[in-house]
């Protein structure tokens, strides 16, 4: 996959950049294209013209197009989608939320700017089928535990008693904002394949983990994580130089640009943190070790320390 370049102030070409929950697994409908310097609608989706998208959570897409079903592999970069319909390799979205979409792009050999303009649907009104060995969402809840991971605990453990009194001072005033998500990484295969993977921790200390598999269905860990512990962590995020990091760390060697290619295929980890009013995402297009054991991409090992934390997090046993 490529990705397009996205610079420090969040946009893309013409757009804002959108943020990628907004496209992971949504599905949508195409309604008509206008050429947009005219204003002109030159095509609208009438009863014999039946046109469905569905991005997975895997960076594959599905295409329903007249009762045909086709399938490929979609990426996101700023406001740039990445997926291929005639001809077509690259999009603009021009908008998006949670009830439409709209795709801009031109083409090499006609003259102006041309949208597609899609309606979200829900699954039950795409003609997308579910998978029959498909199980419901197991939800589990779970208790406090201030049991912390082992990559960070010793980074706690040298905090002074100064800035313990300090805290307890700060703690009158509205608490600073906190969010941390975990989404993707590892590689799309074997004999039960992760469609998703997804952590998220919340200012509240929620902290949400979607994991779901081919042959499992979803399963849903909810817990909360103590506001203390919480704050230490973040403090131990920013220790580590995160916002420093650049937004992407793709392949660097051909090596790298092969494995992309190669079955079973990876799925790019995204990490984005807030604290306060500084948010970064940053992407790692092939993140962890396949059956060679070949670490592809070069990006900084303290990022394998934060990973590794969150996940403790949320996989410890509690109570």
């Amino acid at each position: 996959m490529s990705f397009a370049q996205v610079d420090s102030s969040g946009w893309g070409t013409r757009y804002p950049a959108t943020d990628e929950r907004e496209i992971i697994e949504t599905k949508w409908r195409y309604t008509y294209a206008i050429h947009l310097e005219s204003n002109t609608i030159i095509h609208q989706a009438e009863n014999y013209y039946d046109y469905y998208l569905h991005f997975r959570y895997d960076y594959t897409y599905d295409e329903y197009l007249n009762g045909r079903l086709t399938r490929g592999t979609w990426s996101l970069g700023g406001s740039e989608l990445f997926y291929s319909f005639k001809h077509i390799k690259k999009f603009e979205i021009a908008s998006i939320n949670k009830t439409k979409m709209v795709l801009e792009f031109t083409q090499p050999n006609s003259k102006g700017t041309y949208q597609y303009h899609f309606i979200r649907v829900e699954s039950k009104d795409a003609p997308f089928k579910k998978a029959a060995n498909e199980l419901p969402d197991v939800i589990v809840e779970t208790e406090n535990n201030r049991k912390k991971g082992k990559n960070w605990l010793s980074f706690n453990k040298k905090k002074k008693k100064k800035k313990k009194r300090r805290k307890k001072k700060k703690a009158k005033d509205e608490p600073i904002y906190i969010s941390i998500e975990l989404i993707g990484g590892g590689y799309y295969g074997g004999v039960d394949p992760v469609l998703k993977d997804y952590i998220h921790i919340k200012s509240d200390g929620r902290l949400i983990k979607e994991f779901k598999s081919l042959n499992s269905g979803q399963v849903i860990t909810k817990k909360d994580i103590p506001r203390e512990e919480l704050e230490q962590f973040a403090e131990f995020i920013i220790a580590q130089k995160f916002f420093d990091y650049e937004r992407m760390y793709d392949c660097q060697t051909s090596n790298c640009q092969d494995r992309k290619k190669m079955k079973p295929t990876p799925i790019p980890l995204r990490l984005a943190v807030a604290y306060g009013d500084k948010k970064k995402v940053v992407t790692i297009s092939v993140w962890g070790l396949d059956e060679k054991r070949i670490r592809y991409v070069d990006y900084p090992a303290a990022l394998d320390n934060i990973i590794d934390a969150i996940q403790r997090m949320a996989h410890r046993v509690e109570g």
